[in-house]
C-alpha cells in the first residue's frame, strides 16, 4: 500500500493534540526499560469477560483470563487449560485440563471452575453465550476433565472455545459475581473493575478513566515469552490526541492509528507502522423485524422489510467510494457477510450491487416509496476506524434515492446496547470478526433467525428470518464432510447476499503503530497478545 502524503496543516494539529494528551493522564515520566506502555481508542468496557462479545474486551481480557484452547503467533489452535480435547461420540466433545494451574488469588484451578465458567456463560447477563452455541450441557467427568455435550454433532466447536475465557468458582462466589455483569441494565459488579484469572498478566488496577495497569503472573503456567514488568494502557478517544501521544513517545504502540497521522509517524525515526487486513465485515443491519420502524416517517408499515428497498440502499451506500475517500485505502471492500480469510468465502459471489441512483430510485418508487422516507440510525465514534466518517457518507448517499437518516453518534458503550435486546434500532453500523474464523459464525450469529434454546442469532440485530437459510447454517454446522459443509455455506452466503439480509461494506485494514524497540505480533483478528510483546 502506498503512503499516504502529509497534509497542510497536520503538524500544527499534532502539536495541538501533544497538549492534550497530557489531559487523559498519560504519565510523562521515564518508564523502566520493560514497563510497557499503550493506547487504543476504546477502553474494554468492562472487566467481567462473560459481559459481552466484542473483540476489544476479549483481547483486553484474554491477557489476564484464558480460554481452553488458545491461538498461537499464527492463528492456530493449541492447548492452553485443556492440554487436550477430542470428540468421544458424534455428540460429545471431551476436555483433559491442566493439573498445576492456579488463579491469581493462588487458588488450583479444576474442573469445577469450568463447569461454573459454563453456566455462568449461558446465564443471564451474559452476552456470550453464542461461544457455546450447539452445546446442551456439561458434566464433571473428574477433577481434571468434562464432557461438553452437544445438540448435534459440531466439528467446529473446539474453534469455538478459544473465546471462551474461564474464571474462578470460589472467587466469584466470594464477590458475589456468580451471573454475568448485566449490560443492558447498566450493572456494575465487583467483575466489572476487578478481575482473577489464569492467564499471563494480573489486574494490578482500572481506573474510573479506563486506564489499566497490568504485571506479569507470578502463578501463571506457561513459560513466559515477553519480558514486561509492568503494562499501562490508555484509552485515548480523540484521534489525534492518541497520534500525539505515540509521536511524542508517552506510549510506545498504538492500537488504531488515526490514517492522517500515517505519514507523519512514517517520517519520525524509531518509530514504525504496520497494516493488517482484518478477518472482521463492518455491516449496516436494517431492521426488518417491526411491523413499524421505532424512528421513522412512515406509520404503520416497515420499508425495510421488502427486499426492493433493502436492494435500492445497498445500491446507495457506495463501499468503493467509502474505500477511496472515507478510509483513504485503508479498507478491502466487500459485499459477502464474510471476507477473504474467513473460510467458505468464495470470490466468485463477492460481486458489487451496481451502482445506480436512478435504478435504486426505481426501486423505491416499485416498493411504494417514490418520495423516500426518513430514518434513525446510530453510529459509533470510537470503535472501528473512522467509523463516524463511514456513517457521514453513508447519509449522504442515501440521500441521492430519498432516504433522509437522522444520525446519532455515540460512543461504542452506548452503542452496544442497541446491538443488544430488544435492538432498539433501525439502521446501525456495527463490525463482526468470525471466532472461529469460519463463515459458519457469521451466518449462525448475525442472520440465522433468533432461537433462544438453540443460542442462535443472538446478534441478528435486523432479525432476518429465512427458513430456508436456516436450514442451511443448521446442516452446514452438524455436517462433517469439509466439501459438503463448505458448500452449504457458500449457498448461504449466497441467500443473504441476494436477499440482502444486511449490507456489508468492507473490511478494514486495522493500522498499528510502535516504537521501533518494541517486538509485537499484530494478526488478522485484531486481538493483541501481551505475552508475546518485547521491549529492546
Amino acid at each position: 500500500m502506498t503512503s499516504l502524503r502529509p497534509q497542510k496543516g497536520l503538524a500544527a494539529l499534532l502539536i495541538a493534540a501533544a497538549a492534550a494528551a497530557a489531559a487523559v493522564g498519560i504519565s510523562a515520566g521515564a518508564a523502566s526499560a520493560k514497563t510497557f506502555k499503550w493506547a487504543a481508542d476504546s477502553d474494554p468496557g468492562s472487566m467481567d469477560p462473560h459481559e459481552r462479545n466484542v473483540a476489544s474486551t476479549l483481547s483486553m481480557l484474554s491477557n489476564i483470563y484464558e480460554p481452553l484452547i488458545r491461538r498461537n503467533r499464527e492463528l492456530a489452535k493449541e492447548p492452553a487449560l485443556a492440554t487436550e480435547w477430542k470428540a468421544t461420540g458424534p455428540t460429545t466433545w471431551r476436555f483433559t485440563l491442566r493439573k498445576g494451574v492456579k488463579f491469581h488469588d493462588g487458588s488450583p484451578f479444576t474442573a469445577d471452575d469450568v463447569v461454573f465458567s459454563y453456566n455462568r456463560t449461558i446465564g443471564p447477563g451474559s452476552l456470550l453465550a453464542t461461544v457455546l452455541r450447539g452445546s446442551k450441557g456439561i458434566k464433571k467427568v473428574d477433577d481434571y476433565t468434562v464432557d461438553i455435550e452437544m445438540i448435534a454433532p459440531n466439528p467446529t466447536f473446539p474453534d469455538q472455545m478459544t473465546s471462551w475465557l474461564i474464571m474462578s468458582k470460589a472467587w466469584s462466589e466470594k464477590h458475589n459475581v456468580t451471573r454475568a455483569t448485566d449490560l443492558t441494565k447498566n450493572e456494575k459488579s465487583h467483575a466489572s473493575t476487578n478481575a482473577n484469572g489464569t492467564g499471563p498478566f494480573e489486574l494490578k488496577s482500572r481506573g474510573a478513566d479506563g486506564k489499566i495497569v497490568m504485571v506479569p503472573s507470578k502463578n501463571w503456567w506457561d513459560k513466559a515469552e515477553h519480558n514486561l514488568t509492568e503494562v499501562i494502557f490508555t484509552p485515548i478517544a480523540n484521534p489525534a490526541t492518541r497520534g500525539a501521544a505515540l509521536l511524542s513517545g508517552e506510549v510506545d504502540m498504538v492500537h488504531t492509528l488515526p490514517i492522517n497521522v500515517i505519514p507523519r509517524v512514517l517520517e519520525q525515526k524509531g518509530l514504525r507502522v504496520m497494516r493488517k487486513a482484518e478477518l472482521r465485515t463492518m455491516l449496516f443491519f436494517l431492521d426488518q423485524d417491526r411491523n413499524e420502524l421505532i424512528d421513522s416517517n412512515i406509520k404503520g408499515k416497515n420499508p425495510f422489510k421488502d427486499v426492493r428497498v433493502r436492494r435500492a440502499l445497498a445500491m446507495a451506500i457506495d463501499a468503493e467510494a467509502i474505500s477511496r475517500q472515507v478510509m483513504r485505502g485503508v479498507s478491502v471492500p466487500n459485499y459477502l457477510l464474510v471476507g477473504p480469510g474467513v473460510n467458505a468465502f468464495d470470490a466468485a459471489l463477492n460481486t458489487a450491487p451496481k451502482r445506480d441512483v436512478a435504478a435504486a430510485k426505481k426501486l423505491m418508487a416499485e416498493a411504494g416509496y417514490p418520495d423516500g422516507f426518513e430514518v434513525g440510525m446510530q453510529c459509533s465514534n470510537d470503535r472501528y476506524i473512522n467509523d463516524e466518517h463511514i456513517c457521514t457518507a453513508a447519509v449522504a448517499m442515501l440521500a441521492r434515492i430519498g432516504v433522509k437518516v437522522n444520525l446519532k453518534i455515540m460512543p461504542f458503550n452506548q452503542l452496544i446496547k442497541h446491538l443488544s435486546p430488544p435492538y432498539e434500532t433501525s439502521l446501525i453500523l456495527a463490525g463482526w470478526l468470525p471466532a472461529t474464523y469460519d463463515a459458519h459464525d457469521a451466518l449462525f450469529n448475525l442472520v440465522a433467525s433468533r432461537n433462544k434454546e438453540l443460542k442462535r442469532g443472538v446478534f441478528n440485530v435486523g432479525g432476518f428470518a429465512s427458513p430456508k437459510l436456516d436450514e442451511l447454517v443448521m446442516k452446514a454446522g452438524a455436517e462433517l464432510d469439509t466439501k459438503a459443509r463448505d458448500a452449504l455455506l457458500r449457498q448461504a452466503l449466497q441467500l443473504v447476499r441476494d436477499e440482502v439480509a444486511v449490507i456489508p461494506i468492507h473490511q478494514q485494514v486495522v493500522v498499528w503503530a510502535a516504537k521501533d524497540s518494541v517486538e509485537l505480533v499484530q494478526n488478522s483478528d485484531n486481538f493483541f497478545p501481551l505475552r508475546f510483546v518485547k521491549m529492546k
